[in-house]
């Protein structure tokens, strides 16, 4: 299994499984955060690098390689199931989190609830070009954490987004932030990423 492992030293049973964007990797600032904090509140993560990029460093996913990405995804869940004996989410950011989106589409129940960070809802100035055709078939619980300024998608067009899934949502904006959602006017990087996991932990009932 290709990635870093965060394990709390009290944990609460529940694991997270958290994957990149298409430019980054699981070593990106954001996830390193965020898996630190969740592992502060007793959950279990595996950062975890995407078939893709496990087969290269630099280059950038391919449409023809996306199924398998899922599956890499599919296999992580697996793995993180046989070491926590609770729930396990899957949060991803970009266009990790739209694979594990389309991942839990496919297949309800795979996880309890899903992290969706800076999704992808259209390419940048092409506002028509919109990646919503597996919302409605996404039943899983899910938490969207979303900057102000991300040009992949303004706030109302993730409000318009969320109304489409079947299933409990929330949003979490972040604002100032762009779309690498670390970064905001008078706010640190460390602050953003406890405000993502307390909303997160809160939404899935874990406090």
């Amino acid at each position: 299994m290709s990635g870093d492992f965060h394990r709390p030293r009290s944990p609460s049973g529940d694991g997270l499984v958290l994957t990149h964007g298409a430019g980054g990797s699981a070593r990106a600032p954001l996830l390193v955060t965020l898996a630190e904090a969740f592992r502060d509140r007793g959950v279990t993560v595996l950062r975890y690098d995407l078939p893709y990029r496990q087969a290269s460093p630099t280059d950038p996913p391919r449409p023809a390689g996306a199924a398998r990405d899922r599956e890499g995804l599919r296999s992580a869940v697996a793995s993180m199931r046989g070491l926590v004996t609770g729930r396990v989410f899957l949060g991803g950011q970009s266009y990790g989190g739209r694979q594990a989106s389309m991942l839990l589409a496919s297949e309800p129940g795979l996880a309890e609830a899903l992290l969706m960070l800076s999704y992808p809802l259209h390419p940048p100035r092409r506002p028509a070009e919109l990646r919503t055709a597996h919302l409605p078939s996404l039943k899983t619980p899910t938490l969207f954490a979303h900057g102000s300024r991300d040009p992949f998608g303004t706030l109302e067009e993730i409000a318009a987004a969320r109304s489409l899934i079947p299933a409990r949502t929330t949003l979490v904006a972040v604002d100032g932030a762009a779309h690498d959602l670390f970064r905001a006017p008078r706010r640190a990087g460390s602050d953003i990423a406890a405000e993502i996991v307390s909303a997160f932990l809160q939404f899935v009932g874990a406090v």
